[in-house]
């Protein structure tokens, strides 16, 4: 793997660290590479702005912090207002289909959308979204093994959740093998819904 910025930023209550901790662990722990993650939050404990930033390798890391991201997963307006102007010329951009509008992006980023919090719902409980989310990265990114994050999400939730947390996983994962292609293939045209605030 080359090395590969990635932010992913929301409110607290997403569980945007627990997701960028997932896919830390994912890689260096169960895929034998190196990460190093970073994070930053507002004062509130829930509904305040928060990011956390992953540096992903193959080989070790020598600046942990996150300049450009090839990766932006974004799961609230805010976050997408103010972090993507960072996202690096041809990147790759994922976000929370009914909470973020998608405007004015250079045509060289790749944009993939998924309703995680809705499927989360489907499940029962919206606070696993960000089990959907990682699920749907792991699928639409081909960066981490999908093995590899199936066992970080196992290994980073109490016992108790374990099996919704896994269930959310395959949720997101198999919404992103519908809309991303394999490595290889041409990127299909993946379509965008604009939230425009009207139920």
């Amino acid at each position: 793997m080359q090395l590969t910025e990635v932010r992913i930023a929301g409110f607290g209550g997403q569980g945007v660290i627990l997701s960028a901790i997932i896919l830390g662990k994912a890689a260096s722990i169960f895929q034998g590479e190196f990460a190093t993650m970073t994070q930053n939050f507002g004062p509130e404990a829930r509904g305040g702005a928060c990011s956390a930033q992953l540096v992903l390798s193959s080989s070790p890391i020598l600046y942990p912090y996150v300049i450009r991201p090839e990766i932006l997963v974004v799961m609230s307006q805010e976050a997408y207002n103010r972090f993507v102007p960072e996202l690096k010329e041809g990147g790759t951009l994922i976000v929370e289909q009914d909470l973020v509008r998608v405007t004015d992006l250079p045509a060289s980023t790749k944009v993939y959308s998924v309703p995680a919090t809705r499927l989360a719902e489907e499940l029962g409980k919206r606070m696993v979204l960000n089990s959907v989310m990682v699920g749907f990265f792991a699928a639409v990114t081909h960066l981490l093994d999908a093995d590899a994050v199936r066992r970080a999400v196992a290994d980073s939730v109490p016992p108790s959740f374990r099996d919704l947390n896994l269930k959310a996983f395959e949720k997101g994962f198999e919404y992103g093998i519908n809309v991303a292609p394999t490595p290889g293939d041409t990127a299909p045209e993946v379509s965008v819904k604009y939230f425009d605030g009207v139920a």
